[in-house]
């Protein structure tokens, strides 16, 4: 099977405030797809969140917006151990995140999750390979 690479797109309600957050918590962004409008946050080689201002979101949709107080996606992403999914979380809450779920301990998976500046809902997770 061909590697194939994800933009997962989330609106923002500030862009430079989310910019700020993910920063926060390790993340990069790529310059070359981040302008007033979006940033390209890097996960992976294979993985990217473009994060896009609510208007310019909704030039790529005919669907209402989501709005806080209801889910729309869950996003998912791993770490490489238990203790960088607590670290992940707790750098997320202490910059303006909010808690989610607590804490999955399922022995083979670890997980816990977070809400972001725009209420998005984000799952953190380790995996015994």
């Amino acid at each position: 099977m061909v590697p194939r690479k994800v933009f997962v797109n989330l609106p923002v309600s500030d862009l430079q405030a989310s910019m700020t957050f993910f920063s926060k918590l390790g993340f990069e962004f790529n310059p070359k797809f981040t302008d007033e409008k979006a940033a390209c946050m890097v996960l992976s080689d294979d993985g990217y969140v473009m994060l896009l201002k609510q208007p310019f979101f909704q030039t790529f949709t005919k669907q209402p917006l989501w709005t806080r107080g209801a889910n729309e996606v869950l996003v998912c992403i791993s770490c490489t151990s238990r203790a960088e999914v607590d670290e992940l979380v707790k750098k997320a809450l202490a910059n303006g995140g909010a808690p989610a779920m607590p804490p999955q301990d399922h022995g083979f998976m670890y997980g816990h999750s977070f809400y972001d500046l725009d209420g998005h809902h984000w799952e953190v997770m380790w995996m015994q390979q």
